[in-house]
């Protein structure tokens, strides 16, 4: 079945990732997966939440947003209306559980990185492609804290990707646009670290209930696609 933009079913859009592109952030990273464009920064502060005081251990925790023209119709800034969304508060807490779980906090001492997730186009798999940039973006910002002296070793123990699998018309497929995801019968998220270990899976059935079968085959399209990202993600970091 031809993809409505042309790919095959165990294909992923194109994908950039751009170091540094912000001046003043830790780390930053412009990740586009086809028309789906997440600006990821990192920030260090030197304070802990207030259950990690005196534990020596550090913090990575993430917040995310779509700015008001990332979609066809205007979206109001949530702090207009003075609470986050429930979507933005999962969100948020999905993208620090997956780099916490890469992340030896105790290596990083009392202080938090800030990963800060900005959509400035959604085309689908936003939550997905804000994990992968966040990665690069967390990566930099640990690695110039070891150049300052200010580590003793990386904290990073391995690559962490996300990508979005589903079943569209009755058939498996990876990296969901948004006209597919918005159709699809079942829709799953999928984060893996580089040693293939899975760090969550969020998988639905928007309308029919799936198999067992039918989900082994997304898994083995999600490691796939996985494994594809965390491939460009080396070509930019290399892990000690």
């Amino acid at each position: 079945m031809p993809r409505i933009d042309g790919r095959s079913h165990d294909e992923l859009r194109k994908v950039t990732m751009k170091r540094n592109y912000l001046k003043y952030a830790s780390g930053s990273c412009l990740i586009e997966m086809g028309n789906t464009r997440v600006l990821c920064t990192a920030s260090i502060e030197n304070t802990v939440p207030r259950f990690l005081k005196d534990t020596g251990k550090g913090w990575v925790t993430a917040e995310y947003g779509m700015i008001p023209a990332s979609c066809t119709e205007r979206i109001p800034r949530e702090a207009s209306k003075g609470k986050i969304s429930g979507r933005t508060h999962e969100i948020q807490r999905l993208i620090g559980r997956a780099l916490r779980a890469v992340t030896d906090l105790s290596c990083l001492g009392e202080r938090s990185v800030w990963i800060d997730c900005d959509v400035l186009q959604g085309d689908g798999g936003t939550r997905t492609a804000s994990i992968t940039g966040s990665f690069v973006a967390l990566a930099d910002a640990l690695s110039k804290l070891e150049k300052e002296g200010n580590l003793k070793k990386n904290p990073l123990k391995d690559y962490v990707a996300a990508v979005s699998v589903g079943i569209f018309k009755g058939e498996p497929i990876l990296d969901l646009c948004y006209e597919e995801d918005s159709k699809a019968e079942v829709d799953m998220n999928i984060i893996m670290t580089g040693a293939g270990h899975f760090v969550e899976i969020q998988g639905t059935a928007e309308q029919n209930p799936f198999s067992k079968k039918e989900m082994d085959v997304l898994l083995s399209l999600g490691k796939q696609g996985i494994s594809e990202l965390i491939a460009c993600q080396k070509r930019l970091i290399k892990l000690k």
